[in-house]
């Protein structure tokens, strides 16, 4: 009797990677996937002709960077430290609860569930969510500190009306927080001055090392605010 053929594990090209992704990331790129590459986030396999070969366990990282990514706003570097944590059998720190992260793999009900967090909510489900009543959403809209596209809050929105929700028990009102948004606006402004060398390049490489860099450059920002912040919350401290 013949023996069933034994098939060893999947093995792809990057076009088929390109498709199996296609439909949750419809702007990625066989040139974003070897700067993932680059950064080391994923390692894949090489024949000795020297082309990339695939497997599922390169697929479900590059879905969690890409979730990540996207619905987080993490830059590669702390996803990197995330990876090298479960490549280590490890659970990172900060993942949604209750979620199982086996070494190599990322789960599928993890991708699931960062993948669900790109959503829309509708001005009902912001409330719900935030906490925030109806006078406080009115003026974190007429103040610019959120806005809507048709209707709909972006998790962004989501950020602010929860922030705003603690900060008003703080009696701190959406007008005194105007500041906030005028900061936001000139640290962007930096952010873009200084990616604007890699932006004016339109290679998806160049596009995606330049959000990278924002990234980078954004995170610095608000560690250096943190910082001269909690210098002058020391000096209250100790006077």
């Amino acid at each position: 009797m013949a023996q069933p053929e034994r098939r060893g594990p999947l093995v792809l090209n990057i076009g088929e990677v390109l498709a199996q992704l296609s439909d949750d990331f419809p702007n990625m790129s066989a040139s974003k996937i070897r700067f993932l590459e680059e950064k080391g986030l994923i390692n894949p396999k090489r024949t000795p002709a020297g082309y990339r070969q695939y497997s599922e366990s390169d697929v479900e990282r590059l879905r969690f960077v890409l979730a990540l990514q996207r619905d987080q706003y993490l830059p590669l570097k702390v996803i990197k430290d995330y990876l090298d944590a479960i490549d280590r059998g490890e659970r990172p720190d900060n993942l949604p609860p209750g979620v199982t992260v086996s070494p190599r793999i990322v789960s599928d009900e993890l991708a699931a569930e960062l993948q669900g967090r790109a959503r829309a909510l509708s001005e009902e489900q912001l409330r719900a969510e935030s906490g925030a009543s109806v006078p406080l959403l009115q003026s974190l809209l007429s103040f610019g500190l959120i806005s809507h596209v048709g209707g709909q809050f972006d998790e962004h929105a989501l950020q602010v009306a929860r922030a705003c929700v603690q900060l008003e028990s703080h009696g701190l009102e959406p007008r005194h927080l105007r500041p906030f948004q005028a900061a936001a606006e000139r640290e962007f402004g930096l952010v873009e001055r200084a990616v604007a060398p890699l932006m004016s390049r339109k290679d998806a490489a160049s596009q995606s090392r330049a959000a990278e860099a924002a990234r980078e450059i954004s995170d610095l920002c608000l560690s250096l605010h943190r910082a001269l912040v909690q210098d002058r919350i020391s000096r209250m401290e100790s006077s």
